[in-house]
Formats: structure tokens, C-alpha cells, sequence
């Protein structure tokens, strides 16, 4: 009487078992005074969650595993993006009046192959080291792009001397404190114009395992869930910067995926490692995108038409809310 259990861990020389946390269910670590402790506790409340949620998983698959094809089918995790709020300007393709504005819209000409892309890429009032070296990048990836470094010349004298001289597109890279941090993106002869903020801004040398330069052959494009009316716009905007045939010989992909209205884009290279397996190298540069507005015509900042406007505090109520 008064002894331990009977056949205890103590008593046939097992090491004891480790200690569990046990949390009361109406445990706070917030309440918690010490500030050391409170960080020391939270570590440990996180841990055991870790443990418990592991735990679960296995449990689940082992159920899986003894029930084979009887098991039921996995249930599709919820996220962001498949719990999205409904757009009713979502593009359907077999829609005849989408067809037809297609047909009539300002990058009709390109798609119907009446003109050859021709891009024309130019910065802010004397740009600094960073960001003309992002343009010199920018037009190796762009085929048919020419780099012009403009000192006080405004864009409304720069519009015309690019029509004039049969350029389909205009790029302006801004910089705020010599880093690039906005794009805009102008279609010649009558627009339309967008502006993207610009983040996240990774040359060359600042990626890992980057990939030799790239070639002169015309890369591949690919638009992902570009799905509103706003979003094709945007998206055949940037297919218009590049030529229609693509030269696959040259391996390289121009990548443009748009995830909660942030465009990524990327340049890689396909690596064939054998009949079976392929791989990608990315050559540079990366950066991000959000669209500010969409203007109608080319570049005006004062009487300016503008189709669409980024409004944070009236569209970003929701985060399921998506308008690209």
C-alpha cells in the first residue's frame, strides 16, 4: 500500500516516458504576465498541436490503407482560391459577345497577325543603377524590344515618336528610392494603358541555381487564371508584347500567373534530363505585379479615361473577392 503502480516503468528498468503537456481547455497564453514564460508556453502549446495534428494524419492513413478501394475519397482542403467569391464579368469562352469584342478590341490587329510586336522600354527621369540593368534584362526576354534611357523628355512626346516609328507597345519602368517599384504598360497606336505596382524585384545574379543567359529565340507565353473580363484584357495585353511562333528549339517559357490579383512572372528554360523526366531553370529576372488601373487610350495622367481603378478601401472587403 502507499507503492507505485504495480509493473511500472521505475520497477522493470524502462526509462520513464516523457512527460505530456496537458493544457487546461480553457488554457490562455495571453494570460500569462511573464513575458519569457508566455514565449516559452506558446512554444510548447504549438508543439503539442504539431504533434496531435501528426498524429491524426497517420491515423487517417492507416484507415485508408486498411480499407483500400472501400476508402472514401480525400477531401479537398479549402482554400483562398476555391472558396472565391463568384464574378459575374467571368469570361466564358463559347460567349458570342466575347468573341466579338475580341474580334473588334484594340489588340485585334495582333491577334489576326496584321502587325509584329515591337516594344519600346524606357524608365522614370534618370534612373539609377538597379533599375537600368532590371531593363537590359527585361529586353532580353522581350524579343523585338529596344531600351531607351529618356532624360526630362514627358511621355506625351514620347507616345508619338513611338507611332511614328511603328512601335506596337510601350514600357515605363519607375523607381522610388533606386529600386524599380511600378510598370506601365502602354498599347500603340490607342492604347489601352495599365498600371501595375511592382514588388518582389529579383535580378539575375540574386537567384539561386539561375540557369546561362538566355538565347535570342522567341520564348513560349503562358497566362494562368486571367478568368474575368478585366483579366483578359490584362492578359492579352502581355500576349501582345511577343511574337506569335514561338521557337521551341530554344527551350525557354515566358510565364505569367496571376494568384489572388498578383501576377507573378517568370523565365525559365526547359531541361530535358531524359525521354521521361524534364525539368525547368529559371534564367531571370522575377517580379510581381498588381494592377492600380486600366485606362482607356495611350498614357494620359490628367484627362485620362479609366475603364478600371483599384479602390482598396471599397474592393478589398472581402479576401475571397478576386477581380482579375
Amino acid at each position: 500500500a502507499g507503492g507505485g503502480p504495480v509493473g511500472s516503468a521505475a520497477e522493470d528498468g524502462r526509462p520513464p516516458a516523457p512527460e505530456r503537456v496537458l493544457f487546461p481547455p480553457t488554457f490562455s497564453v495571453s494570460e500569462i504576465k511573464n513575458k519569457q514564460r508566455r514565449h516559452f508556453m506558446f512554444l510548447r502549446w504549438k508543439q503539442q498541436q504539431r504533434k496531435e495534428k501528426l498524429a491524426a494524419k497517420k491515423k487517417r492513413r492507416k484507415e485508408r490503407e486498411a480499407l483500400g478501394d472501400k476508402a472514401p475519397p480525400k477531401a479537398i482542403p479549402k482554400t483562398i482560391e476555391n472558396q472565391r467569391v463568384y464574378d459575374e464579368t467571368t469570361v466564358d469562352p463559347n460567349d458570342e459577345e466575347v468573341a466579338f469584342d475580341e474580334a473588334t478590341d484594340e489588340f485585334a490587329p495582333y491577334f489576326n497577325r496584321q502587325t509584329v510586336p515591337k516594344i519600346l522600354i524606357t524608365t522614370s527621369d534618370r534612373p539609377r543603377g538597379r533599375t537600368v540593368r532590371f531593363c537590359e534584362q527585361l529586353s532580353t526576354v522581350i524579343p523585338n524590344s529596344h531600351v531607351y534611357y529618356r532624360r526630362g523628355l514627358a511621355l506625351k512626346r514620347i507616345i508619338p515618336q513611338c507611332i511614328a516609328r511603328d512601335f506596337t507597345d510601350l514600357i515605363v519602368i519607375n523607381e522610388d528610392r533606386k529600386i524599380p517599384n511600378g510598370l506601365v504598360l502602354s498599347h500603340l497606336p490607342e492604347g489601352p494603358t495599365a498600371h501595375f505596382r511592382m514588388s518582389s524585384v529579383r535580378l539575375r545574379k540574386e537567384i539561386k541555381r539561375k540557369g546561362k543567359e538566355p538565347t535570342e529565340h522567341v520564348p513560349e507565353v503562358i497566362l494562368n487564371n486571367f478568368t474575368t473580363r478585366l483579366g483578359h484584357s490584362v492578359g492579352r495585353m502581355f500576349a501582345s508584347l511577343f511574337p506569335h511562333d514561338p521557337q521551341f528549339i530554344g527551350r525557354q517559357v515566358a510565364t505569367f500567373h496571376n494568384q489572388r490579383d498578383y501576377i507573378f512572372f517568370r523565365f525559365h528554360r526547359y531541361i530535358f534530363k531524359s525521354e521521361k523526366k524534364v525539368g525547368i531553370q529559371e534564367l531571370g529576372p522575377r517580379f510581381t505585379l498588381k494592377l492600380r488601373s486600366l485606362q482607356k487610350g495611350t498614357f494620359d495622367s490628367k484627362f485620362g479615361e479609366y475603364e478600371w481603378i483599384h479602390k482598396r478601401r471599397e474592393m478589398d472587403t472581402s479576401r475571397r473577392k478576386f477581380h482579375l
